[in-house]
Protein backbone atom coordinates (compact mmCIF):
# COMPACT_ATOMS: atom_id res chain seq x y z
CA UNK A 1 0.00 0.00 0.00
CA UNK A 2 1.15 3.50 -0.79
CA UNK A 3 1.81 5.60 2.28
CA UNK A 4 0.71 9.14 1.58
CA UNK A 5 2.88 11.93 2.96
CA UNK A 6 0.70 14.97 2.40
CA UNK A 7 -3.07 14.93 2.02
CA UNK A 8 -5.21 17.90 0.99
CA UNK A 9 -8.93 18.05 1.72
CA UNK A 10 -11.36 20.81 0.84
CA UNK A 11 -14.21 22.01 3.00
CA UNK A 12 -16.92 24.63 2.62
CA UNK A 13 -18.41 24.12 6.07
CA UNK A 14 -21.20 21.83 4.88
CA UNK A 15 -22.01 18.57 6.62
CA UNK A 16 -20.84 16.58 3.60
CA UNK A 17 -17.54 18.43 3.36
CA UNK A 18 -16.88 17.77 7.05
CA UNK A 19 -17.44 14.06 6.33
CA UNK A 20 -14.66 14.32 3.74
CA UNK A 21 -12.46 16.03 6.35
CA UNK A 22 -13.14 13.18 8.77
CA UNK A 23 -12.15 10.56 6.16
CA UNK A 24 -9.05 12.51 5.10
CA UNK A 25 -8.01 12.85 8.74
CA UNK A 26 -8.43 9.11 9.29
CA UNK A 27 -6.26 8.37 6.25
CA UNK A 28 -3.68 10.93 7.42
CA UNK A 29 -3.62 9.32 10.86
CA UNK A 30 -3.10 5.85 9.40
CA UNK A 31 -0.24 7.04 7.17
CA UNK A 32 1.24 9.52 9.67
CA UNK A 33 0.77 12.09 6.91
CA UNK A 34 0.38 15.85 7.07
CA UNK A 35 -3.22 16.93 6.50
CA UNK A 36 -3.79 20.27 4.77
CA UNK A 37 -7.37 21.52 5.03
CA UNK A 38 -8.30 24.15 2.44
CA UNK A 39 -11.33 26.42 2.29
CA UNK A 40 -12.02 28.59 -0.74
CA UNK A 41 -13.72 31.93 -0.29
CA UNK A 42 -14.52 35.03 -2.29
CA UNK A 43 -13.78 38.51 -0.97
CA UNK A 44 -16.79 40.46 0.20
CA UNK A 45 -17.81 43.49 -1.84
CA UNK A 46 -17.88 46.78 0.07
CA UNK A 47 -21.62 47.25 -0.52
CA UNK A 48 -22.23 43.82 1.04
CA UNK A 49 -20.02 44.76 3.99
CA UNK A 50 -22.02 47.96 4.49
CA UNK A 51 -25.30 46.02 4.42
CA UNK A 52 -23.94 43.45 6.88
CA UNK A 53 -22.81 46.20 9.23
CA UNK A 54 -26.27 47.79 9.07
CA UNK A 55 -27.92 44.50 10.00
CA UNK A 56 -25.30 42.87 12.22
CA UNK A 57 -23.49 45.82 13.78
CA UNK A 58 -20.38 44.64 15.63
CA UNK A 59 -20.96 41.05 14.50
CA UNK A 60 -20.41 42.00 10.83
CA UNK A 61 -16.80 40.79 11.02
CA UNK A 62 -18.21 37.26 10.73
CA UNK A 63 -19.17 37.76 7.09
CA UNK A 64 -16.30 39.99 5.98
CA UNK A 65 -13.34 38.69 3.99
CA UNK A 66 -12.03 35.34 5.09
CA UNK A 67 -13.75 35.28 8.52
CA UNK A 68 -16.34 32.62 7.52
CA UNK A 69 -13.57 30.50 5.96
CA UNK A 70 -11.48 30.83 9.12
CA UNK A 71 -14.41 29.61 11.24
CA UNK A 72 -14.94 26.68 8.89
CA UNK A 73 -11.24 25.82 9.04
CA UNK A 74 -11.21 25.98 12.84
CA UNK A 75 -14.08 23.49 13.02
CA UNK A 76 -12.45 21.24 10.40
CA UNK A 77 -9.13 21.35 12.29
CA UNK A 78 -10.80 20.23 15.51
CA UNK A 79 -12.58 17.39 13.67
CA UNK A 80 -9.31 16.25 12.09
CA UNK A 81 -7.56 16.13 15.46
CA UNK A 82 -10.48 14.14 16.87
CA UNK A 83 -10.02 11.61 14.03
CA UNK A 84 -6.38 11.11 15.00
CA UNK A 85 -4.54 13.35 12.54
CA UNK A 86 -1.42 14.70 14.24
CA UNK A 87 -0.04 17.17 11.71
CA UNK A 88 -2.83 19.48 10.54
CA UNK A 89 -2.51 22.73 8.63
CA UNK A 90 -5.34 25.00 7.53
CA UNK A 91 -5.34 27.24 4.48
CA UNK A 92 -7.97 29.83 3.54
CA UNK A 93 -7.63 30.50 -0.19
CA UNK A 94 -9.32 33.24 -2.16
CA UNK A 95 -10.97 31.93 -5.33
CA UNK A 96 -13.24 29.25 -6.67
CA UNK A 97 -13.06 25.73 -5.22
CA UNK A 98 -11.52 23.69 -8.06
CA UNK A 99 -8.71 26.10 -8.85
CA UNK A 100 -7.89 26.70 -5.19
CA UNK A 101 -7.80 22.98 -4.35
CA UNK A 102 -5.44 22.32 -7.26
CA UNK A 103 -3.30 25.28 -6.22
CA UNK A 104 -3.02 24.05 -2.61
CA UNK A 105 -2.29 20.53 -3.86
CA UNK A 106 0.63 21.81 -5.94
CA UNK A 107 1.96 24.26 -3.34
CA UNK A 108 2.12 21.52 -0.69
CA UNK A 109 3.38 18.82 -3.08
CA UNK A 110 0.50 16.66 -1.86
CA UNK A 111 0.09 13.13 -3.10
CA UNK A 112 -3.62 12.73 -2.25
CA UNK A 113 -6.61 15.02 -2.64
CA UNK A 114 -9.81 14.15 -0.76
CA UNK A 115 -13.21 15.63 -1.69
CA UNK A 116 -16.81 14.76 -0.98
CA UNK A 117 -19.08 13.47 -3.72
CA UNK A 118 -21.64 16.29 -3.43
CA UNK A 119 -22.77 17.35 -6.88
CA UNK A 120 -21.63 14.22 -8.72
CA UNK A 121 -25.08 12.68 -9.02
CA UNK A 122 -27.10 15.82 -9.70
CA UNK A 123 -28.37 16.99 -13.05
CA UNK A 124 -26.58 20.32 -12.61
CA UNK A 125 -23.39 18.47 -11.73
CA UNK A 126 -23.64 16.35 -14.86
CA UNK A 127 -24.30 19.34 -17.11
CA UNK A 128 -22.21 22.06 -15.48
CA UNK A 129 -19.62 19.94 -13.73
CA UNK A 130 -18.98 19.49 -10.04
CA UNK A 131 -16.01 20.00 -7.76
CA UNK A 132 -15.26 16.27 -7.38
CA UNK A 133 -15.50 15.53 -11.11
CA UNK A 134 -13.41 18.57 -12.07
CA UNK A 135 -10.60 17.92 -9.58
CA UNK A 136 -10.55 14.23 -10.51
CA UNK A 137 -10.02 15.21 -14.17
CA UNK A 138 -7.47 17.94 -13.51
CA UNK A 139 -5.42 16.59 -10.59
CA UNK A 140 -1.94 15.16 -11.06
CA UNK A 141 -2.20 13.25 -7.79
CA UNK A 142 -4.49 10.55 -6.46
CA UNK A 143 -8.03 11.69 -5.69
CA UNK A 144 -10.26 10.07 -3.09
CA UNK A 145 -13.93 10.92 -3.59
CA UNK A 146 -15.72 10.22 -0.32
CA UNK A 147 -19.34 9.14 -0.34
CA UNK A 148 -20.91 11.88 1.82
CA UNK A 149 -24.46 12.26 0.52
Amino acid sequence: MVAYKTIVVGTDGSRSSYAAVDRAAAVAASCDATLVIACAYFPTRQEDVDKAQDVLGDEAYQVVGSAPAEDTLHTAHDRAIAQGAKQVQTVPVQGEPVATLLKVLKEHSADLLVVGNRGLNTLAGRILGSVPSEVARKSNSDVLIVHTT
